[in-house]
């Protein structure tokens, strides 16, 4: 846990805030403490002829005022984030994806069309689906769910994609206090109506201007700004519509089918529906906590619930129902779009990450929503895996996992881990409210929603980014006891002061001193605990985006193709409907001329993203690609480089650094055995360029391993490669590679793949969950040696 003075500007200033905001509020309470104390204003002349208060007019108004200045300062808060914390593009992998994601959904792609070579466009969390009935070439497309890639496709549409954040950022703002307005009213208030005074609104919004942690979610490329969003204005527009329906129900005012009522149950749909669309076990959270809501309204003396002496318990009213019409209807598009993309992604209605998971990480069904024996990923998660998951993903792993986001979430709310204290007196308090009972269980509800999933998830600035979409709700439930405090105090202070006249809330005189000294509470968090993580956040694997455009266009690159390292470049680079300059994966083998020559030749260029030894701020260079124009007699691919297999049947292969050893290029591909049934990998090679070559395999073994590489051409096995075991079974035996004959591929071939097959578990010494047992047994491709073969131009 990094905490301390502050060591930046940022923080620096949020300290000065802090300060200037206590005392100011300390300042404003003892220069007028006799205003925050006194009994209501007299009313205006005319006010009582009317027979009209003016005071929840006027106070409504000054709340909406208020609420639209802080979602300002929100929007400019994460504006500011992404030019100083973020230095001016997505920078975590799953923003980079979501940037591809909207990027393509924008040029009209759910999922594009696979290019050849296919090892020059895909990359990690891509799945390739294969052809279709009624289609012709296979796919590929991001694995996330399309919610908020749809609306960051909006932002490229505009020109300007980092804006999608901070509007987030405003609206947020905005619907915390509309939460507020509906769960936590202060003083008598019509129903249907938000309470005249909103103290507990206007705080709830200021927490969510100053929270660090929605700041960056809304400010780099990540959904969960969205889902917060959607989450919030499922519960609020869920509670307007119950309350429209029973102001109509007391009053026996008749209600068309589209009146206040159904129109707030069908934006409560459709944010739930889009929740859905966007991160689907918050959706499942959502879906539980929405009884919560609905239940006080229909309870015994509820307007909802229909006569209550000496009657049996009421059917639902037919308004209920028309309300769970409204809420089912409005969530189809959300539930729609989800569909399709799963659908185009994955070629069935299945889930995309499942999909990708399955060909391109093991053991085989290691990344599922569910408890057991089998369940992380060795590849993407390897290391949390091995250290927290050796014994499977029971009741002890999930209670840890759950714990450790819990740990970090404390510093999420309010930005430093003892404020989280607000947000616990916060969920009493509205427990022992019916109306407001449904924010104390929400959190809760979001928690379980995740405990099913093994990975933490955590990182530094993105905090435990799984509870991030009920942080609204959180600032709701801070402000409350907050306020609860406030009038605590205030009510002791009168005491000493002697007899009160009157025992009430606090008053609007003492809304700003308020505002002020609950402002200076996240403040002081950033300053001294939330800000460093941040900092780190800001400096961490180069301190840059991995890819920015405007360095290609200063190097004076006006068209041709552009080769990156790093799958973060990648995916903020490429363009499924590229115009003058097209990004593509750098391999460093046979695989980039092919691209280059499938391409028309034109000019190319490397851009380097090289980060210090020592960490600091990465360096960018953009040189020029050079190929030969006459295509040599003999060419590498390595087997690195076709990573992602097609499929896996009881293996699974990960590219693995082998540094100082025969392997080429010092990495490898290596086959994993899950199981003891067949142990296969089937990897794609680029066709059109080897039509007519001999290829030779080449392996690397070490210990016991050892297995068959097939030769598959368009889906028969054409011929098969023995690999016996290097050296007998010895703990920390040597790499050893071996070349294997060449063979040649027919002229007319139109698909051709390689079938990596190894020894079952029980033979290789390996465990079911993937890792080498004592002997370290190795079976891997190192590269593929190509003689002869076609050039683009044959």
């Amino acid at each position: 846990m990094r905490a301390g003075l502050p060591r930046d500007a940022a923080q620096w200033i949020a300290l000065a805030l802090a300060l200037a905001a206590l005392l100011a509020g300390a300042w404003l309470l003892r220069r007028s403490p006799a205003a925050a104390r006194a009994g209501p204003a007299p009313p205006r002349p005319g006010a009582a002829r009317s027979g009209r208060d003016p005071a929840p007019r006027s106070g409504a108004a000054l709340g909406a005022a208020i609420a639209a200045a802080l979602s300002v300062v929100a929007a400019l808060l994460s504006a500011a984030y992404v030019a100083v914390y973020l230095r001016g593009g997505p920078r975590i992998i799953d923003a980079t994806s979501y940037w591809l994601e909207a990027r393509a959904m924008a040029a009209g792609y759910l999922a594009w069309p696979l290019d050849e070579p296919a090892a020059s466009v895909l990359g990690r969390f891509l799945v390739r689906s294969d052809a279709m009935a009624g289609r012709g070439a296979a796919e590929v497309a991001v694995l996330f769910p399309p919610g908020y890639p749809a609306l960051l496709a909006l932002g490229f549409l505009a020109g300007a994609p980092l804006a999608v954040g901070p509007a987030l950022a405003a609206a947020l703002a905005i619907a915390t206090y509309d939460l507020a307005a509906r769960f936590a009213p202060e003083g008598a208030a019509p129903s249907g109506s938000a309470a005249p005074i909103r103290f507990v609104p206007l705080v709830a919004a200021l927490f969510s201007a100053l929270c660090a942690a929605l700041r960056y979610h809304t400010a780099d490329t990540m959904s969960h700004g969205l889902a917060a969003l959607c989450f919030t204005v499922a519960l609020a527009s869920a509670r307007r519509a119950l309350d429209e329906a029973r102001a109509a129900a007391s009053t026996g005012a008749a209600t068309g089918p589209l009146g206040p009522a159904v129109r707030a149950a069908g934006l409560a749909g459709l944010a739930a529906g889009w929740l859905a669309a966007t991160r689907p076990p918050s959706a499942l959270a959502l879906a539980a906590t929405l009884p919560f809501v609905i239940l006080p309204a229909i309870a015994p003396g509820s307007a909802a619930a229909g006569p209550r002496e000496g009657a049996p318990p009421p059917r639902p009213s037919p308004r209920l129902a028309r309300l769970a019409a409204a809420m089912a209807i409005g969530a189809l598009p959300g539930l729609a779009l989800l569909a399709a993309h799963q659908r185009a992604a994955t070629g069935a209605f299945a889930s995309s990450q499942a999909a990708y998971y399955a060909v391109s990480d093991g053991p085989p069904g290691c990344f599922r929503y569910g408890f057991g024996t089998g369940v992380g990923c060795l590849g993407e998660h390897g290391d949390f895996v091995r250290h927290n998951l050796a014994e499977g993903y029971g009741f002890l792993a999930a209670a840890g996992t759950t714990l450790r986001r819990l740990k970090l979430h404390l510093v999420d709310a309010l930005n430093a881990e003892p404020l989280a204290l607000l947000v616990l007196a916060g969920a009493v308090i509205a427990w022992r409210r019916p109306r407001s009972r449904a924010l104390a269980i929400a959190p809760l509800l979001q928690i379980a929603a995740y405990a099913p999933f093994y990975f933490d998830g955590n990182y530094p600035g993105g905090g435990a980014r799984f509870f991030a979409d009920v942080l609204p709700v959180e600032h709701v439930l801070a402000a409350m006891a907050a306020l609860a405090l406030a009038e605590r105090a205030a009510t002791a202070a009168r005491t000493e002061r002697g007899p009160a006249r009157r025992r009430g809330a606090l008053l609007p005189a003492a809304l700003l001193p308020a505002a002020l000294l609950a402002a200076a509470l996240p403040l002081a968090g950033f300053a001294f605990r939330a800000g460093f993580e941040h900092a780190a956040l800001r400096d961490r694997e180069g301190g840059l985006p991995m890819f920015d455009p405007a360095a290609v266009a200063r190097a004076g690159v006006s068209r041709g193709l552009v080769f990156v390292d790093t799958d973060h470049g990648f995916n903020l680079g490429f363009d499924p409907a590229p115009e003058d300059v097209a990004v593509l994966r750098y391999r460093g083998d046979a695989i980039d001329r092919m691209a280059w020559e499938a391409r028309g030749r034109p000019p190319a260029y490397r851009y380097g993203f090289a980060i210090p030894d020592g960490g600091g701020l990465a360096s960018v260079s953009i040189t020029p690609l050079v190929f030969d124009a006459v295509l040599p007699g003999e060419a590498r691919i390595e087997g690195e480089s076709l990573w992602p297999p097609r499929d896996q049947r009881g293996a699974f292969a990960l590219p693995e650094h082998a540094g100082g050893t025969c392997a080429s290029g010092g990495r490898l591909l290596a086959v994993h055995a899950a199981g003891r049934g067949e142990a296969v990998v089937r990897v794609g090679l680029p066709a059109p360029w080897l039509r007519g070559a001999r290829i030779s395999p080449r392996v690397a073994l070490s210990g016991d391993g050892a297995g068959e590489v097939r030769l598959l051409v368009d889906g028969a096995l054409l011929h098969v490669w023995r690999v016996e075991p290097a050296a007998p079974s010895t703990p920390g035996a040597p790499l050893a590679c071996a070349e294997l004959p060449p063979h040649p591929i027919p002229e007319d071939a139109v698909g051709i793949e390689l079938a990596l097959a190894r020894e079952n578990a029980a033979a290789s010494g390996e465990t079911g969950q993937g890792g080498t047992g004592g002997t370290e047994a190795l079976f891997a491709l190192d590269a593929l040696s190509v003689v002869g073969g076609n050039s683009v131009d044959r």
